[in-house]
């Protein structure tokens, strides 16, 4: 069977999200698709999986939300559902960036379509940032991007500060181009950088996603695999599922060297969170994976090494 994924987000002012969280749940539980949708007073964001029918259905829900209608999806496919149930959540942003006021309703960066986005890269006069956290950037990454070497999408800001302060000393204007997975780190990123003073601010419209979706693979710019928030871990240029898979323990992609090295241990540990691990986490950690192999064993659903959460769409 091939379900059809969909991430998607939409920057809308919501003042009354709690009060719709219930209503939308049962709406996107009938259908019957699973995943993870955030709702926010900036908006709403998530990824969600099911029948091409259900996610038809359940994005038509979505883009009944006041200001969504215009809500748009980016979609692959895989050959096995990427999450194990259905999560709306509430929260103090859709993305978090910890800057209070930055509103890309209010102040945004020029988007840039995938068809034109390789002509704005290549010019010597364009700086391009990778504003998604380390370990995305890590399995792949647009050729000649920056990397901030973020642990969290937090951290932008105070690495943004010291960058354009490097580039005021060069006596450095240069357009200033972001992208991210899906679209949505870096249409806030954009609105904060706009409210520092930077005029010349683009971000790639649709995120990795569309771009992979868009542009044939013989003309990319893209280099190694897309992270993606689910279960599928990254996907290629064809979007089709990567080659990585997951610490169930700290939730980096892990390579096959990864899971050949000696640290490895499944959902216990990998070569980039043993030394972070405590005993007793590791411990505890131990436990859960027992009681997911047991559950399989049975043939039974186990809820521990659920899909990362929707952090980005």
């Amino acid at each position: 069977m091939t379900y059809t994924v969909a991430a998607f987000y939409k920057f809308v002012a919501l003042p009354d999200f709690e009060s719709r969280q219930p209503a939308l749940a049962d709406t996107l539980s009938a259908t019957g698709v699973k995943g993870t949708v955030l709702l926010a007073s900036e908006g709403v964001n998530g990824t969600i999986a099911g029948t091409a029918d259900a996610v038809d259905a359940a994005l038509a829900a979505l883009r009944a939300l006041p200001g969504c209608k215009t809500l748009e999806a980016k979609f692959s496919e895989t050959g096995e559902m990427p999450f194990l149930r259905l999560k709306v959540r509430l929260k103090r942003e859709i993305v978090s960036m910890g800057v209070p006021g930055t509103d890309p309703n209010a102040l945004v960066g020029t988007y840039i379509a995938p068809e034109a986005w390789n002509a704005l890269i290549s010019d010597p006069d364009t700086v391009l940032i990778d504003t998604r956290n380390d370990y995305e950037v890590a399995i792949g990454t647009f050729e000649g991007a920056i990397d901030p070497n973020m642990k969290t999408f937090r951290e932008f800001p105070d690495w943004f500060r010291d960058f354009r302060a490097k580039l005021e000393a060069e006596g450095r204007t240069p357009k200033v181009a972001m992208f991210c997975t899906g679209g949505i780190r870096c249409e806030k990123a954009t609105s904060f950088v706009k409210s520092e003073g930077i005029e010349d601010v683009f971000h790639l419209q649709g995120g990795i996603l569309k771009y992979l979706e868009t542009v044939p693979e013989s003309d990319t710019k893209w280099q190694g695999e897309c992270f993606v928030f689910d279960e599928r871990v990254s996907v290629r240029h064809d979007l089709t599922p990567g080659s990585y898979d997951m610490c169930h323990a700290c939730k980096r992609p892990l390579s096959e060297a990864d899971m050949q090295h000696a640290a490895y241990e499944p959902g216990v540990a990998c070569p980039h969170c043993i030394a972070e691990m405590t005993d007793d986490q590791r411990a505890r950690f131990a436990e859960r994976q027992k009681q997911i192999d047991l559950a399989k064993s049975r043939g039974q659903q186990h809820m521990g090494p659920e899909a990362r959460r929707s952090q980005e769409a």
